[in-house]
């Protein structure tokens, strides 16, 4: 009997077949794309097919950046470059596509890398040329076909945005034989009219439709231009020589125009926040300014000369109030000391008087025995000459001469008649 195999086996028996097979391991299939779907994943699934025949395929998310450089449309002719293989889980085949190319893309995008490597090296596309976007736009020029979604998508963009802001249109062929000329020259004529910023740029196609972008002479028209280039060309996949060149890219038209045209309500409203937030700032500068000048006019009133001269006389009447005091103390100190030393003083001197009188009593008493009028008045006399001196000698007085004798109630005259000597008064 024959062996027996799973679906399982028989699927990936197959997918191994296929695996090893080196004409589908890299294989490039020409067709038209139907059935497209992007998925919310970034997973693209299609079927390419021709007059004949039709083969699934998918581009996974993690191959768009290299591998597709468009965006894809129905019914659009591809080359697709990838591999043929089995999907176990179904036991279908498809497609897994690698890298995907609009027909005849091949050529043009050498040409487009070689040009953009080209002028990369010339400096068209540094930094340092790059200009800034005004941030307050009040004339935009735009530089696309009259006709078609580009321009109506930038006027509904502006209307909405900013009614106030006026846009020029300087119309040009954006596609086919004789674009890049006419695109170079519309940039060159509105330039010339110095709007605040250029948008320039259309909708979204093939790389065949967006190629007047990536012809040089529209490079260099971008590059010469005075104005602030948008460039918006195609979708946000689509990358053109004119996006490396402008001062800045927006994935879409109707992106440029949110770029090129600031919101007017937006404006205003900013501007009320704004007036409001000086004033409230102005408001609480002043309350600062206020505040610091009551501090320096506190401190100029803590150190003007009044209140020095007022603090130091205040000072002086105290320190004088207190000299006084304590002088008056002292004062007070010197009398009480005077008292008392004129209070001892007394009684020394009352003592001291008090034997002086008993020392006088005593040589009273003496004096008083030896005084000549005791003796007078004890019978005796007391005798001078004529000029009042006291006769004690014989020898002092002659013959003749007058004396006084002093007795005790008067005086007597006498003539001496004769002396005579003795011995003492007993003799």
């Amino acid at each position: 009997m024959a062996s027996v195999y799973s679906v399982t086996q028989i699927n990936s028996y197959i997918r191994n077949m296929f695996a090893t097979d080196y004409a589908l391991r890299k294989v490039s299939i020409r067709g038209e794309v139907s059935n497209l779907k992007y998925h919310s994943s970034g997973h693209i699934y299609f079927t390419l097919k021709d007059a004949g025949s039709s083969i699934s395929a998918v581009m996974f998310a993690g191959k768009r950046a290299e591998g597709l450089k468009f965006r894809m449309t129905e019914g659009q002719k591809v080359v697709v470059s990838g591999s043929v293989e089995v999907y176990t889980k179904t036991g279908q085949y498809q497609l897994y596509a690698a890298k995907i190319e609009a027909e005849g893309q091949g050529d043009l995008f050498r040409r487009y890398e070689e040009l953009r490597n080209r002028l990369q090296e010339m400096g068209l596309f540094d930094e340092s040329y790059k200009k800034p976007i005004p941030r307050y736009a009040r004339h935009v020029g735009i530089v696309t076909a009259s006709t078609g979604a580009a321009i109506h998508d930038i006027m509904n963009v502006s209307a909405r945005r900013n009614p106030y802001v006026q846009l020029t249109l300087c119309p040009a062929q954006v596609q086919g034989e004789g674009a890049a000329a006419s695109i170079a020259a519309a940039i060159r004529k509105l330039d010339a009219l110095h709007p605040d910023v250029m948008i320039v740029g259309r909708g979204g196609g093939s790389i065949e439709d967006l190629w007047a972008f990536n012809e040089e002479e529209v490079a260099k028209a971008i590059f010469r231009c005075e104005t602030p280039v948008i460039s918006a060309v195609g979708h946000e996949v689509d990358w053109t020589i004119a996006d490396f060149t402008a001062d800045l890219r927006a994935p879409t038209p109707s992106a440029a125009a949110e770029l090129a045209v600031f919101d007017y309500a937006l404006f205003c409203s900013q501007l009320s926040e704004a007036r409001r937030g000086m004033r409230n700032a102005a408001a609480k500068k002043l309350d600062r300014e206020r505040s610091r000048l009551d501090h320096f006019r506190q401190v100029i009133e803590l150190h003007s000369p009044g209140r020095v001269l007022n603090e130091k006389r205040q000072n002086l009447a105290e320190m004088s109030d207190a000299m006084m005091r304590a002088l008056e103390m002292k004062i007070s100190d010197r009398r009480r000391v005077l008292e008392s030393a004129g209070r001892d003083l007394g009684r020394q001197m009352e003592r001291k008087l008090e034997m002086r009188k008993n020392e006088l009593r005593v040589l009273a008493g003496r004096l008083d025995g030896m005084s000549p009028l005791r003796k007078v008045s004890g019978g005796f006399g007391f005798l001078t000459d004529g000029t009042g001196a006291r006769i004690e000698s014989v020898g002092q007085v002659k013959s003749g001469e007058t004396l006084h004798i002093r007795v005790s109630d008067g005086k007597i005259r006498a003539t001496v008649e004769d002396t005579e000597k003795t011995g003492g008064i007993d003799g």
